[in-house]
């Protein structure tokens, strides 16, 4: 028998007009810091296939995503500072649907400059300790 389990719904703030989709995998050696901070044109919808993603999105504090769980980030404005592997002895290994407006980059590195300009927009960062 066929079974429907949602696993997230959620009310993204926009999606741009004519919406281009792009469906990813994105697989992380062990310790990865991920990609560099950077922003999406549009929002961004997530599924953790198996190990645990340090998460971070500018306003909010960073989390940690493990195997199982959806998560989503709105794209446009907001950075996106960490999507990093949380595990130095595992692989973490997940999907992503991301929504971006047509002609333009999916995603775009945020340069040090502009960094510094909304670093007061970044949540407070927890102590530094080892990743298990």
């Amino acid at each position: 028998m066929s079974k429907l389990t949602t696993l997230m719904c959620e009310l993204p703030p926009f999606i741009p007009a004519g919406a281009e989709a792009m469906t990813v995998t994105i697989e992380l050696p062990p310790g990865d810091s991920g990609t560099p901070p950077h922003r999406h044109s549009g929002p961004v919808f997530g599924y953790m296939l198996e190990g645990e993603m340090v998460f971070e999105l500018e306003g909010e504090p960073e989390r940690v995503i493990r195997a199982g769980e959806a998560f989503w980030e709105p794209g446009g404005d907001v950075i996106h500072y960490q999507a990093a592997n949380n595990l130095n002895d595992a692989w973490t290994r997940f999907v992503v649907v991301m929504l971006g407006v047509p002609g333009e980059p999916m995603l775009t590195i945020v340069d040090q400059d502009e960094l510094e300009a909304r670093r007061d927009r970044r949540a407070p960062r927890p102590a530094a300790g080892p990743r298990a």
